[in-house]
């Protein structure tokens, strides 16, 4: 058994959470504004997303990467649901109210399901296990099935607990925030989920018609 590789990999998976974890992007975003809209535990549910929907492309991904990468449809496809999608939650963002943080936080209901919704339409986690994730682990299943394991339990574990750590720093400061910058923030975060929509847009429109 390789235990160097697996080490190896390991710290890789662990690197590229925490680089992945506070990056700028959709799902960042959306445990923020699910934080600031529905409290602590709305945020966590949306922080643990990636479990659900980068879990099952880790397996997909070492069998169909090479297929996936040069699928222009399918990729073309999750690009233009993905901008409307956040077209969609960024509008949301300028009428949401913001809570009171003086009463309990409210059941997160829906806040898990925005954010695995978020993350199946984000293309960048495609095109990040099937050009970076799923070739990193081909390359060392023959050696020891361990090692790509390693590498996608630690990715996982550490992008979730960095996003989370993310909402709890949210929600500590959130006792010392007025409602007009709760709007704010949330009107922020609105802005950057349309900015995002608007990238993605743009990126299918430069993309070669497909369905042509």
């Amino acid at each position: 058994m390789d235990f160097d590789l697996i080490a190896s990999l390991a710290f890789a998976g662990a690197i590229l959470g925490v680089v992945e974890g506070v990056k700028p992007g959709p799902l960042l975003t959306m445990v923020i504004r699910e934080t600031l809209s529905g409290g602590l535990r709305a945020g966590l549910w949306t922080a643990a997303a990636p479990i659900f929907t980068d879990g099952p492309l880790v397996i997909f991904s070492l069998f169909a990467a090479a297929w996936l990468a040069e699928d222009q449809t399918l990729l073309f496809l999750v690009t233009v649901a993905g901008a409307a999608f956040l077209a969609w939650m960024g509008i949301q963002c300028f009428y949401l109210e913001p809570p009171d943080v003086n009463a309990d936080a409210p059941p997160p209901t829906g806040s898990f399901i925005r954010g695995v919704v978020t993350n199946l339409l984000n293309p960048n986690v495609y095109v990040f296990w099937f050009l970076i994730g799923g070739p990193l682990m081909a390359s060392a299943i023959d050696e020891t099935i361990l090692a790509p394991i390693a590498y996608a339990v630690t990715f996982l574990v550490t992008i979730m607990l960095t996003k989370a750590a993310i909402a709890y720093a949210v929600h500590r400061a959130g006792g010392s925030i007025s409602p007009v910058s709760y709007r704010v923030l949330l009107a922020a975060c609105g802005v950057v989920m349309l900015c995002f929509s608007a990238s993605y847009a743009w990126d299918a429109y430069n993309m070669e018609w497909p369905l042509a």
